[in-house]
């Protein structure tokens, strides 16, 4: 009877970890938030069970409950969960030697970015060393709108996307928005100066995974004073641009 019961026992703890693991791909395919309503038809159990299962991952951070009453959605610390997962993975392994490259060769501080909601996660780094430079971004997330990460990542969005994204925003900042998002996507490049503070600038080029998705940007952040626009066009760009090029190619990217 007792061999029998830890054998049950067994088998419970599989089923609801495996049920946890479904629950966290759903949301995350689901950025906006899934009801739970819906996450209990996606994985087949009673309400009461996906309920609990879902407290359990408030508990510890990986859920977090949306802006909407009921919707549940990926949390933060599923984010740091991530990052230390990837420091082992393909994505940090195979931009980080390419990020220090970039910074050896510009001598300015170089990113690796994603986005999270309405934010920009700065998730890894080529540090520059240079003694006059801004602070150290790593780990952080900032607005998405003010720096060219966010909005080079964006910018691929279509538009019907952007506009309800920021649909508090006025018609006439939105249409501004709307210009400065095609002129980024014609570019291939956005440059953004003082959105991260005076005197700040921040050049982003998107990467693109095997399907052409985005999924994240190379971004270098540096002073206006040394990022001066005729070395954005000749030098920064180009750079960043055969690079993120390069990158894409080790997720599977094939331009058209």
């Amino acid at each position: 009877m007792q061999a029998r019961n830890a054998d049950t026992d067994r088998d419970y703890s599989i089923k609801t970890v495996d049920n946890a693991l479904k629950l966290l791909e759903i949301l995350a395919e689901n950025e906006a938030g899934v009801s739970l309503a819906q996450l209990t038809t996606h994985v087949n159990l009673t309400r009461n069970s996906t309920f609990r299962i879902l407290q359990t991952l408030l508990a510890k951070g990986l859920v977090e409950r949306g802006e909407k009453a009921g919707v549940y959605r990926l949390g933060f610390c599923s984010v740091t969960l991530a990052q230390k997962m990837m420091k082992n993975k393909s994505v940090v392994n195979y931009a980080h030697p390419i990020l220090e490259d970039l910074a050896r060769t510009l001598n300015e501080d170089v990113y690796l970015t994603v986005l999270k909601d309405d934010d920009v996660l700065f998730l890894d780094m080529g540090d520059c060393g240079q003694q006059v430079k801004t602070v150290s971004l790593l780990g952080r997330m900032v607005p998405l709108l003010t720096n060219a990460a966010g909005k080079v990542m964006k910018s691929f969005d279509s538009r019907d996307v952007v506009w309800r994204r920021f649909k508090r925003k006025g018609s006439m900042e939105l249409e501004k928005l709307d210009e400065e998002f095609r002129e980024i996507r014609t570019k291939g490049v956005a440059v953004d100066a003082g959105g991260l503070g005076d005197g700040v600038i921040s050049v982003a080029v998107a990467i693109r995974d095997y399907t052409g998705r985005v999924v994240g940007a190379i971004t270098l952040i540096g002073p206006s004073f040394r990022v001066l626009a005729d070395r954005l066009e000749k030098e920064i760009i180009p750079s960043l641009q055969a690079s993120a090029n390069l990158l894409s190619g080790k997720f599977g990217y094939c331009p058209a």
